[in-house]
């Protein structure tokens, strides 16, 4: 599984929350059967080999994240050179989503709700994995917070398990096995 790329959606996410861009997105897609609308595609600037954008676009594990982030049209914006902290899931997290949930969300309609969803697994500052504390709460780049579990060493975010952790030029990564969704007002 690929750490880097984990890093790379999640700092796209914040730095998306700060500046949105307006070009269409779109990519091939993953995850519940997940296919992405017809767009073109936006273009990943030239980074930083080990920016968060770069471990992600580098990870056979983060496609449906890496597409999720194009439709979201945050793919220019995540160059961003923090200090960011992603909670990236990989392509089984978002297979464990509903049949359906992952390509609605890629439907061009429902960017917005795309947009929050992916803002909410990115922060501001680094959180390195012996930071985290039973309890604690972190707020994230859409304004909600998530809880943070510490059990027997091993650390959830919400009811996600953090796998992997990757440390990048602009922030870390924490690779987890759900998607975490935020809580309704």
């Amino acid at each position: 599984m690929n750490s880097r790329l984990a890093l790379f959606v999640l700092s796209l996410a914040l730095v998306a929350s700060c500046k949105e861009e307006s070009s269409p997105a779109g990519g091939p897609g993953a995850g519940a059967g997940a296919a992405a609308p017809a767009a073109k595609k936006a273009e990943i600037p030239p980074l930083d080999p080990n920016n968060i954008v770069s471990i992600a676009v580098a990870s056979p594990d983060h496609s449906t994240l890496v597409t999720a982030l194009k439709a979201a049209d945050y793919v220019t914006s995540i160059a961003n050179p923090g200090p960011l902290t992603v909670f990236a899931p990989t392509n089984a997290a978002f297979d464990k989503l509903p049949a359906g949930t992952v390509s609605g969300l890629l439907a061009p309609e429902k960017q917005a709700d795309l947009k929050e969803i992916l803002k909410y697994h990115a922060t501001t500052s680094v959180w390195e994995p012996e930071a985290f504390k039973d309890g604690m709460t972190i707020g994230m780049a859409n304004g909600k917070k998530v809880t943070v579990h510490v059990a027997d060493g091993k650390v959830r975010i919400n009811d996600a398990n953090i796998v992997a952790s990757v440390r990048a030029s602009n922030g870390v990564v924490h690779v987890v096995d759900g998607v975490l969704l935020p809580p309704a007002n």
